[in-house]
């Protein structure tokens, strides 16, 4: 294929006549499917089959985010407003396909909203109904209505729920590509790595590096051979932003790499995807087959000169590969073991040579920097901290899911407005932002800003993006006893901080969790935590004791019971 293919795809997409047709659209991300949403699918199908309806239209698409609402389906009947139905189960269906797919009246009682994602910002600014819309039941919500939707700016998830992930024409027809395209026809390899550093784009898989930064010294090593490494080995507990990612919109990760490979000079590319994600491994290796079909990745591409290409390596889950060189190790056959920096990744990496590792949100959002400008990308987000941040809500939260919003939100305005607030029956505790390298964030300091500098001052850091809600029923020290054997077990073992502190440390919180500790075991706690951080050999065991740290200096009365309580 050439460039103009590629335009005539997109022209022909947003031209398709497939208007005059009912859309549904069935969200089958893991979170559906676990739900049910094959049944509903095939529930669909029979019933499609079964009345003919030759102008009702399935479609399969990803996770739309608000995951404890699944099974989710979005009816779209022309002329109306698209209606999401939630916790949809067969029964269901039946009455949706009979009175809304065919009868073009919608069932209510079973609405979560009216309206799709990418309305809200219209709707918002007061721009009303779309064109030729009517609405049919007001005691429908709007998104708009919906803190969970309408707080959102979504820019890496922007095709969520809306196209088929396994066409990559649906992802071409809104605008897929277009950003590879300039980047590899009219910038240098200069121009791309300047645009992204005036973006301000920050790693998101949570150190928070420059990205055009590392791509700056990448592309200043003389190697004839350079590798772009796409880390999708997200491992933290209650973590699942980059899945969702990949199983919503696979191409855009692509189509960053390419972006990368561009700017650095690079011809081959690995996405480090955990097997325990089979349908994101499945979704990328199909989306990666039909971009090689339309010339989008290989020799010369779309006869633009540059030639790149991309494979998935599955990793076996070892929480620590996702530290850049224990990844890279993995890679190359070995075990998954860090190694002292310098020498960095982009100076020798794989194989030794210059290799740049992003993770998926930081490449999710490389297309659209490129195509609307750096300004447009650094117009929402803090001084330093520019752009969105995609975070998964899990615990004790009404709405779990997956959420975009501008850097610098507030903590309060996540866990409360877009995550509902606090189940019903308990009372907010704190948050563990971070994963197993963050910390926990209390009551008391719920309206911090949620930015790289700022976290990190309440002892906490914003990591990839998982975040945990727990309620006061939870105990601060099995909180950190948690993370903290989560951390040995993870930990490759080849230094001694990591391997018998982690341990120690683990021993200690198992002595105050069975009231058989005493106060110097605290003092001694604190002591470990200290050495650790200072001496271990990579960022995940050194950041392994936040949650002990962060426990300690906002719940230290409960440790403190919980020794008394052994007198």
């Amino acid at each position: 294929m050439k460039i103009e293919d590629i335009d005539g795809i997109r022209q022909k997409v947003q031209n398709s006549n497939e208007q005059g047709c009912t859309k549904v659209y069935i969200h089958m991300g893991t979170c559906g499917i676990a739900a049910g949403a094959m049944n509903i699918l095939s529930a669909l199908k029979s019933a499609v089959k079964e009345t003919r309806a030759s102008d009702v239209k399935l479609i399969q698409t990803g996770c739309a985010g608000i995951c404890s609402r699944e099974p989710l389906v979005t009816v779209s009947v022309p002329g109306q407003e698209p209606i999401i139905y939630e916790c949809v189960n067969e029964e269901k269906i039946a009455e949706i396909f009979k009175n809304h797919i065919l009868g073009k009246k919608p069932v209510a009682e079973y609405a979560l909203a009216r309206g799709m994602e990418y309305q809200i910002k219209d709707r918002v600014k007061g721009h009303g109904k779309m064109p030729g819309e009517s609405v049919m039941d007001e005691s429908i919500r709007g998104i708009e209505e919906i803190p969970f939707f309408s707080l959102q700016e979504q820019r890496v998830m922007r095709n969520r729920g809306l196209i088929d992930p396994n066409k990559i024409d649906d992802y071409i027809g809104r605008d897929g590509y277009q950003g590879a395209i300039k980047a590899l026809t009219s910038m240098s390899p200069e121009a791309v790595i300047e645009e992204v550093i005036d973006s301000g784009l920050r790693g998101r898989g949570g150190a928070g590096f420059p990205t055009g930064l590392k791509w700056k010294f990448a592309a200043k090593e003389k190697s004839d051979v350079k590798y772009i490494i796409c880390n999708a080995d997200e491992g933290d507990p209650g973590a699942y932003m980059d899945r969702s990612v990949l199983e919503s919109d696979p191409h855009s990760v692509l189509e960053g790499m390419m972006i990368a490979a561009k700017a650095i000079g690079a011809h081959k590319g690995y996405i480090y995807c955990r097997a325990e994600y089979p349908l994101a491994v499945e979704t990328l290796n199909r989306a990666i087959k039909q971009a090689r079909a339309y010339h989008l990745l290989g020799q010369n591409i779309l006869e633009t000169g540059f030639d790149f290409d991309i494979d998935v390596y599955e990793g076996a889950g070892a929480f620590v590969c996702g530290e850049e060189t224990a990844l890279i190790h993995s890679i190359e056959g070995e075990r998954g073991n860090p190694r002292p920096k310098p020498p960095f990744p982009a100076q020798s990496g794989l194989w030794g040579k210059p290799t740049v590792i992003n993770n998926v949100e930081t490449l999710a959002n490389l297309a659209q920097i490129i195509i609307n400008g750096s300004e447009w990308f650094a117009g929402i987000g803090t001084e330093k901290s520019k752009g969105t941040k995609v975070f998964s809500i899990t615990g004790d939260i009404n709405n779990v899911g997956c959420v975009e919003v501008p850097i610098g939100t507030a903590l309060d305005t996540i866990v409360n407005q877009l995550g509902g607030g606090i189940v019903s029956g308990k009372h907010f505790k704190a948050v563990q932002l971070g994963g197993p390298s963050g910390g926990c964030i209390p009551l008391q300091h719920l309206d911090v800003s949620v930015d790289y500098e700022t976290l990190q001052e309440y002892g906490a850091i914003m990591g990839s993006g998982g975040l945990i809600v727990m309620s006061d029923d939870k105990s601060a020290v099995d909180i950190a006893r948690f993370f903290m054997e989560f951390c040995k077990e993870e930990a490759c073992g080849k230094c001694v901080p990591g391997r018998e502190g982690t341990k120690q440390m683990l021993n200690i919180l198992n002595k105050i969790c069975s009231h058989n500790a005493s106060m110097k075991d605290i003092e001694k706690l604190e002591e470990l935590a200290s050495v650790i951080q200072k001496t271990a050999l990579c960022a995940l065991c050194k950041t392994s004791v936040n949650p002990v740290l962060s426990t300690l200096r906002y719940f230290k009365n409960e440790y403190i019971d919980a020794v008394s309580s052994n007198k």
